[in-house]
């Protein structure tokens, strides 16, 4: 039986989306929930939501993490956390994941130092996946390691491979670099050194690729900085929540356009659930032995669940194991800081 730990004390609506996604994942999934965080509050609350026996249980944490607390001193001083208690379920094998919609640095420095990292992996990435005009890709890292060295990337590149054959089922995933040009010469230091050690690897690799690529399907990987991903994610995001709201105004101006969005009413249904990122749940955190998926700070109930699903999946799927042995399998070459 696989069990899933949740940090319930992270999130800017915690605990409440998180005591929702997890009785929603329970009752429409089956899944094992483990809920970490303040009993006294989780307590009522679940009884509360569950009306009724569910497979949740609830493990004490004294303490939370905020999201503007420095992630170095939350791993120092906060040895109760929740976000800790539930990475260490993971580590002792009580739980096969942890879901976080907490401060992503904390989550990511505190299950680095828990469980470890993955035989080769630096620095482990956080990876989306988007919608794309002909199907999904991996967008990676959106968010864990601002700063990055040209080998980190270059990891990166290598886990969102396996990543996307894996999970995605892209059988030779096209490996895209992000730029602000397609041109070997365009970019900054960083990407001209990447691209280097990229076209000398075995991976299907396709060069650059500018930001309109995330979406339109030429790669199926791309690769960049955190802080290049993450400010993509959050524009796509904002893009896509002020697209629904103008045709949503446009489609409500008289009655005949009315007439017309309840015809099509489906198919805008469609259109926003393959854009909306709660369906996605969360992003794995890969690179980690355990799994580790991190949410949207402003995650509801829906995206929990879903979170929950995914890393029952990814568990069920043995993901971790099978990523590290094809890392040893590649050799890690082009991977390590001294050839680069």
């Amino acid at each position: 039986m696989i069990r899933i730990a949740v940090d319930a004390m992270g999130s800017d609506h915690s605990p409440y989306s998180e005591v929702e996604g997890a009785v929603q994942a329970a009752r429409e999934y089956g899944s094992h929930v483990i809920l970490v965080g303040n009993s006294a509050i989780l307590e009522p609350l679940l009884r509360e939501k569950a009306r009724g026996p569910l497979p949740i249980e609830i493990r004490n944490a004294s303490q939370a993490i905020a999201m503007d607390e420095s992630p170095s001193q939350a791993l120092r001083r906060k040895k109760d956390s929740s976000i800790r208690v539930a990475a260490t379920l993971v580590r002792d094998g009580t739980a096969g994941g942890l879901v976080s919609a907490g401060n992503t640095g904390a989550v990511m420095a505190i299950a680095k130092t828990v469980m470890g990292a993955a035989h080769g992996v630096d620095r482990p990435a956080l990876a989306a996946i988007v919608p794309t005009l002909t199907g999904r890709a991996v967008l990676l890292d959106v968010g864990a390691n601002v700063e990055c060295k040209p080998h980190h990337l270059v990891q990166f590149a290598v886990m969102g491979h396996l990543f996307s054959r894996m999970i995605v089922g892209v059988r030779s995933p096209r490996v895209g670099l992000m730029s602000v040009g397609e041109e070997e010469s365009k970019g900054n230091d960083l990407t001209k050194e990447v691209h280097k050690a990229l076209k000398g690897m075995s991976l299907n690799f396709i060069g650059n690729v500018e930001g309109r690529d995330i979406y339109n399907g030429r790669a199926d990987v791309i690769v960049c900085d955190g802080f290049t991903g993450n400010v993509a994610l959050k524009t796509s995001e904002g893009l896509i929540e002020a697209i629904l709201k103008l045709l949503k105004d446009e489609l409500s101006r008289n009655v005949k356009v009315k007439l017309g969005a309840l015809l099509s009413k489906q198919s805008f249904k469609r259109v926003k659930r393959r854009l909306d990122y709660a369906e996605y749940g969360g992003a794995p955190l890969l690179g980690l032995r355990g799994v580790t998926i991190i949410c949207h700070g402003r995650s509801s109930g829906v995206a929990i669940k879903n979170a929950i699903r995914i890393a029952q999946e990814f568990c069920e799927s043995q993901l971790n194991a099978k990523l590290e042995s094809e890392l040893r399998q590649l050799g890690l070459r082009g991977m390590s800081r001294a050839s680069i």
